[in-house]
């Protein structure tokens, strides 16, 4: 199973792409910061975002996406652009009927770390551990996407629209099924 994690924000949006299976190796696929300079007007910050998004769903043509809940922040300006990032990527996904799941940040610590109160450190040194890596994925972002995907691939709950299966529990012939849509989304 193909995961792309983002993690929504409108200066960052870290993307990363995991293939595995629960209770199995993981193995990173690709992972990039999507960037937008503040200086611009919001709407072609969000253009940038959103091509870029388009960009890995095109060139990864991942199972699912799992993206970071928006939670209320102090800083209303910075939940506000993190949920529109949020929506691009729920809509991108949408369009390439792609299922959706959403994970919170507690969730996705206590999936990768243990602990739903880890730290970012914490995150990147367990990212890196998990998928083999030499060195801790950077910036933060990067890391946070990748730990979207790995928590979407030990726990797939908080999918939107469809129910999720776990991939084991698929016949040989719904197997064969995903995997002739997702070729189909590819050349699409």
């Amino acid at each position: 199973m193909r995961v792309l994690g983002v993690d929504p924000g409108l200066t960052r949006c870290g993307l990363g792409v995991v293939d595995g299976l629960p209770g199995r190796r993981l193995r990173m696929v690709a992972v990039d910061v999507a960037t937008s300079e503040p200086g611009l007007d919001v709407d072609q910050r969000l253009l940038r975002i959103e091509r870029r998004i388009e960009e890995y769903l095109e060139e990864y043509a991942p199972d699912t996406v799992a993206v970071e809940r928006v939670f209320a922040q102090h800083n209303v300006s910075t939940v506000m652009g993190t949920a529109q990032v949020a929506g691009l990527a729920l809509v991108a996904a949408a369009r390439r009927r792609i299922p959706v799941a959403m994970h919170t940040p507690s969730e996705v610590k206590a999936a990768v770390t243990g602990s739903g109160r880890a730290d970012k450190a914490q995150v990147q040194q367990m990212v890196r551990r998990l998928l083999e890596l030499e060195v801790a994925p950077r910036p933060a972002d990067a890391a946070d996407a990748l730990a979207l995907a790995i928590c979407h691939l030990w726990r797939p709950a908080g999918a939107i629209g469809a129910p999720q299966r776990a991939p084991g529990s698929l016949t040989p012939a719904q197997r064969a099924w995903a995997a002739a849509e997702q070729a189909a989304r590819r050349r699409a």
